[in-house]
This record gives C-alpha cells, structure tokens and sequence, in this order.
C-alpha cells in the first residue's frame, strides 16, 4: 500500500495496493475502490455513498467500442459489493436524456417530470445488466471526470450541516472543492452538478449541503487518494477545535454502571418492543452503549441536538424525522420513573409525527407508516434502535452514531442545522422511495418474529431452527452445550448472511441467529439465556423446547432413583421452568406469543423399559394443557409428540441403537456405520406405523413450524403426534 507522500493519514484507513489491482479489468478496479472505501464507516455509511468509472466496452450489437457509465446501482453497499452490483450505461444515451428533459413543458426540482427521468434509465442500459441504476446516476453522468466517488463522510458531512456550510468549505479546501446548497437526489442536482463544473473547470469536488461529499478524477487512484485527502482534510480541520470534555455542552448525566445498565435494558426493552410494533408489524432492536453514543446522550445539549433530527438523507430515512430522547436521570429517577416518562414521549412523538406528516403531505403522498421513534435515547444508558429485522436495526443504530458525529464536528466548528421539514418529509415520503418499497419481495411468514429454539444444537432442534430461519425467523439457539448450539448459530448466519450494518453493542450486533449454552434445571441459567436474547434481539416472540433425555435401565430393567429424577427435571420441570421465566416477558411484551413443548407418543402408549420417560413425557402432555390455560389469552401453548426419531437424535446413541436391533432380532454387523444401523432400526420402527415411512426431523420440524406460526392461531392446550400413524398412541 502506497498512500500519497503529501498526506499522513490519521482518520482514515489507506488501502489501496497497486498489487492487488495488475491485472484487473476496469469493473473489477471500480469494485475493488468501492470496497476500499466502504469498508471504513469514517468514509462512508453502510449502504450510503456510490462511486463510478467511465470505461471503453465493446458493444455486443455493433462490436464497436463504446463509453460506457458503470455505477453503483440502488441498493448496493459499497463494503460488500461485488461487480452485480454495478448498473452499466451506455454514455451518449444517458447525456442524451438531457434533451429529453430538457423538451419537458414543466420541470424543475421535484416536478413529476425531474422523477419521470429513472424511468428512461433503463433505455439507457448496456449489455442488459439486470442492476437497477440509482437516483444518483446523473450526478456521475454529467460530471466529466472518468471515475467519481460520492460518499457520505462525518467530517464532511459536518461541514455539510454547519449553518456557515458554504464559508466553511471555502475556508478549509480553498479553491478545489465547490458548494452546491441542497437539492434533493436525482437529475435537477446532476444538471447543477454539471453547470458548476463548466463554470469553474479547475474544480476537484464539491461540498453538498447537508448531504455529503462528491469529487473526481481521471484515474481511478487518483480518485480515491482525493477522496481520503479531502476526508482527512475536514477531520483534522475539526480536531483542531474540538471541545473536549466541553462537547455537546459537556456532561449533565453519569453512566449507569455497566451492570445496571443491562439488568434495566433486560427489563424495558421487551416492554418498549410492545409499544413501538404498530399495526402487528414487530420491530427488533440494536442496543448501543459505548462511550461515544453515552458522551452524546449525557450531554447538556443532547435534548436540543436530538429535536434538530438529522441531516444526511441517507440517515433521515433510518432515522426519521428525529429520535425520542428521554429527560430521565438514572442517579435520581428509577425504572418506574423511566417508563412513565417514555410513555408519555412516545404519545408525544406520535402526535408530533402525525402533525408532521400532515404539515408535509401531498395529495399523492403515501400513506402515514409506523409514527413511533425508530432510535430511542435514554441518559446513562445510550441507544435503542429499531428496524424490521436484525439487520436494519444495525444499520438504523449505525446510521444515528453518523448522525451524532455529525452533529460532534459541525457544533466543534460553528453551529450543527438540520433539513428543513418539509425536506426531510419530501426525502422520507418521497414516491420514487416508495416505489422501491413496494418492489421488494413480501415478508417471509416468521419475519419480524424471534424464536428460541432449546435444544437447538441437534436433531429436531437443529431442524427446527433451520427450518424457522427459512421462513425469516431471527433464532436464539440454545442447547445443554453452547458449542452445539453456536455451531447450529454458525450455520444459519452462513446461510442467510450477518447482514449489513456494523453498530450493536456487545451481543446486540448479532446477525440472525445466536447461540447460548443453558440447563433447564437451573433457573439461573435460563434468566441468563433470557437475558442475553433480550440484549440481542430487544424481545422474544416464541419457544420451542425440543430438549429432553431417556435414560435406559440397566440389564435387571431398573432405574436409579437419580435417574428418574433427571428425567422428570428435564423434561417436565425443565419445560415449565423455562415457559414460567418467560411469563413475565410476554406479559410485558403485551404481543401474541406461542410456545411448543415436545412431548412424546409414549406418554399414551404403557409398555415395558421406559417407564420413567414414559410417564415424564404424559406429565409432559398434561403441561401444555396447564400453561395453554395459564397462558392465555396472550400466549398460545401446544405440544408435538414425535415417535422413533431415529436419525441425528442424541437419545439414539449407538449403544442404545445396539440394544434395540438386539432386542427386535434385527439382523445387523457390528461394524456398521451409526448412519446404517440408525437406519436399519428407523425402517423396523416405520414398518410398525400406518404410513410405513420412517420419521425424520424435518417431519417434525414441520410440525412445529405450523404450530408456532399464525396458522394455527385458533390452536391452543393440544398435542400434534407426528408417528407415522401408530394406532396404540389413537387417543381414546
């Protein structure tokens, strides 16, 4: 890595390595900035900023050469892009599509005729690549440079939001980077963009008000030494006048000791989970609590600061219009205190986002969404962010720790202003945005919804965890061993992707699966599990216990008194001592929950040699009808009673698999595999049943899903058997 000699880099990472890009192809170059310059949050937000080269291609249709626009198209990250992400333009069409607008009888910025250019985007496409092009294209179409990077950069972005924005940026880049004021994304900005350029062609970049940074160069390096050049410039403009201990007005609240603190955030966040779902639709939270987010939240000015909102666009529409801070004091004021206090600020929010919204509207506006704050702030504590999923809520917390950043450089420097609101609503409600929304795919059925799963390390558990997070469930994977459980985590989060965002404290910046280690026995330890799920996710929507043990008597058929004990402990004690902790959580949640206990086709059945297990899974039974009474109306609870569930079952060691074909006469090699005798035993087990199938995990993972999910919503105090059809377990 060779950074420019001129510039010692101290606030950004310098990354570029000459090496790694011999050889590369112009896209593959473009790719390779773009992950440069994502992967360091002082640069750019996640998701936030786009970049571009102008390369030669040759045209599939003529075979001649052609320019052609690459650039990063809607909805990629630079961090995590590869070269589908990129839409590709031909040139001439795009510049061409200045005429088109320009013949437009009414245009201007915001007219429905400025919008109506993305839709000729497309015309413009090279290659049919498939990548929708982003409202920013014309911004890199009309500049001349051969490659531009836009990105969103706290330092800059403070500049961008001071009230003195356009003398600062004279002040501190001098003559090589421009000013253009607000204007919202798209092509009237490109247009502006552009006639700054041709005014002053000595230009190297430009400060967008409010917004960020755009700057170019002919050769790609060189765009991206200026970027970091340009960043490090406004970082070091703003450490030379920072505050210190003065900051945000200095500190008016102390941290809660870091104990207390999550004993609080364990006890509020499903509480407050309940009151900011709207409409059924669950939110799942990110808790941040460093130093950082507390210097803000602590503050003497964060009351004022937090009701200024943010500014970068690509914050606001995370962060909305503003957070909900909360005047609480943790050394004065209790937990009650607290709540009364959020309940009457979220009434208030919700009031204030309606006036809002009916200040703003238009009369094609969409419909108001969900009115409640999606960041919340709390002294002594830090930030509860909220979103759809894991992933979003990351991104929403990461995007306010920008937004305090932000606020930290332009205060340093002159005085912090935010978008005015009829801005901010025409960004937020904006049709275009909308129009994206509506694209996207529908929610999957357990989306929004966090399940844990005990037991969830093998067997029927893994399968049910596997088969929860297809249908957009966020898992907690608990089991007896936390390496089995974290190992099922691994694979989920393998398979469906940490997702993007990079804020969380602790725990709290998990993807969509976690992995903990409990004992069911031992209420301690499920107040742990429960505790760090609620520090995780913000709440928990239903449970599934799958665990439970059969332990076999000895060759006279008798069974240590230790034995039953154990039995009866696991699976009924333990079952009802995990449902009863989690009472309190729901009750406090004041969502509709569900809960599913496995139980067992031997709780009816008599027979000999497994008296214990027998008799615990019939109690077992007899639990979900209890805690279905117990329970409700809130919390629905219902059993799944499987049969012979050979495969990848730990109550079918190879010895006890051994013993059964013994017992059964079955004929097997004592060489054999534990897949082949495991399976010699499940075909003698199937040949018992009505249905002649063996009974696998995924069946009753099945099972489960369906009783957990609304499709069952009518369907509470029952037990579903899943055996195959054998008909001494009929219910009589």
């Amino acid at each position: 890595m060779q950074a420019p000699e001129s510039v010692d880099f101290k606030h950004v990472n310098y990354l570029w390595d000459d090496g790694a890009v011999a050889g590369m192809s112009p896209v593959e170059r473009l790719v390779y900035r773009s992950n440069c310059l994502g992967a360091d949050q002082r640069i750019t937000n996640t998701g936030g900023g786009n970049t571009s080269s102008k390369a030669l291609e040759t045209d599939p249709l003529t075979g001649q050469e052609a320019d052609v626009l690459w650039v990063k198209g809607s909805g990629g990250d630079l961090r995590t892009s590869s070269a589908g992400n990129f839409a590709s333009l031909y040139m001439d069409k795009l510049l061409g599509l200045r005429q088109v607008y320009a013949a437009a009888p009414e245009k201007g910025p915001k007219t429905p005729a400025e919008d109506a250019m993305v839709g000729y985007f497309p015309h413009c496409t090279f290659n049919l690549n498939p990548r929708a092009s982003s409202i920013d294209t014309p911004l890199h179409g009309f500049l001349p440079a051969r490659h531009v990077d836009h990105m969103h950069p706290n330092s800059v972005i403070s500049i961008a939001a001071s009230k003195r924005s356009k003398e600062l940026s004279q002040e501190i880049f001098g003559g090589e980077v421009g000013w253009v004021p607000w204007l919202r994304p798209g092509f009237e900005l490109g247009l502006l963009m552009q006639r700054e350029v041709e005014a002053n062609p000595a230009l190297k970049g430009l400060v967008m008000s409010q917004h960020g940074l755009i700057n170019w160069a002919d050769d790609d390096k060189a765009c991206y030494d200026l970027t970091l050049t340009l960043i490090e410039k406004a970082a070091r403009y703003i450490e030379e006048r920072d505050k210190g201990e003065q900051t945000f007005g200095g500190q008016k609240v102390a941290p809660m000791a870091d104990a207390d603190r999550d004993a609080l955030l364990v006890e509020l966040l499903p509480w407050l989970r309940g009151r900011v779902t709207h409409r059924g639709e669950r939110l799942i939270g990110t808790v941040q609590t460093d130093a950082t987010i507390q210097r803000f939240v602590n503050s003497n000015d964060a009351p004022r600061l937090a009701e200024l909102g943010t500014s970068c666009p690509d914050h606001f529409l995370r962060t909305k219009i503003k957070p909900l801070y909360v005047d609480w004091n943790p050394a004065s004021e209790d937990t009650a205190a607290l709540k009364a206090k959020l309940e009457a600020g979220l009434a208030k929010y919700r009031d204030d986002y309606a006036a809002y919204y009916e200040a703003c509207k238009h009369a094609n506006s969409p419909a108001m969404r969900n009115p409640n704050p999606s960041v919340v702030l709390i002294p002594g504590v830090g930030m509860i962010a909220w979103g759809k999923n894991k992933s979003e809520s990351r991104v929403t917390a990461e995007f306010y720790n920008c937004a305090v950043e932000v606020m930290r450089g332009a205060e340093a420097i002159d005085e912090y202003i935010a978008l005015p609101q009829q801005e901010a609503f025409d960004i937020e409600y904006w049709l275009l945005e909308e129009a994206k929304l509506q694209r996207m795919p529908p929610e999957k059925e357990f989306a929004r919804k966090v399940v844990l799963i005990v037991g969830a390390g093998n067997g029927i558990g893994k399968e049910a965890a596997h088969r929860l997070a297809a249908e957009g469930a966020h898992i907690i994977c608990a089991d007896l061993s936390a390496e089995a459980a974290q190992a099922t985590a691994d694979e989920l989060t393998a398979k469906y992707g940490q997702g993007i965002g990079v804020a969380g404290s602790g725990v709290s910046g998990c993807g969509p699966a976690i992995g903990l280690g409990v004992n069911i026995t031992d209420r301690e330890s499920i107040r742990q599990l429960l505790a760090t799920s609620v520090l995780a996710y913000g709440g928990i929507d239903s449970l599934l216990v799958t665990a439970g043990v059969f332990l076999p008597p000895d060759r006279e058929g008798k069974l240590s008194d230790d034995a039953w004990r154990l039995t009866f402990e696991v699976n009924v004690h333990g079952a009802y001592n995990i449902a009863d902790e989690l009472k309190q959580l729901f009750a406090d949640q004041g969502l509709n929950g569900s809960v599913v206990l496995t139980t067992s086709v031997n709780a009816v059945v008599s027979k000999k040699g497994s008296v214990a297990y027998d008799t615990s899974k019939a109690a077992a039974n007899h639990l979900v009808r209890e805690l279905a009474v117990e329970m409700s109306p809130l919390v629905r609870v219902n059993g799944v009673a499987p049969a012979t569930v050979v495969q990848g079952s730990t109550m079918f060691p190879r010895d006890r698999v051994i013993a059964s074909l013994v017992k059964y006469e079955i004929p097997f090699e004592e060489s054999g595999s534990d897949d082949d005798l495991r399976g010699k035993l499940a075909e003698f087990y199937a040949q018992r049943t009505l249905t002649k199938k063996p009974i696998t995990p995924a069946d009753q993972a099945e099972a489960m899903y369906f009783m957990l999910s609304d499709r069952s919503s009518k369907t509470t105090g029952q037990v579903l058997s899943v055996d195959g059809g054998l008909h001494e377990a009929f219910l009589r």
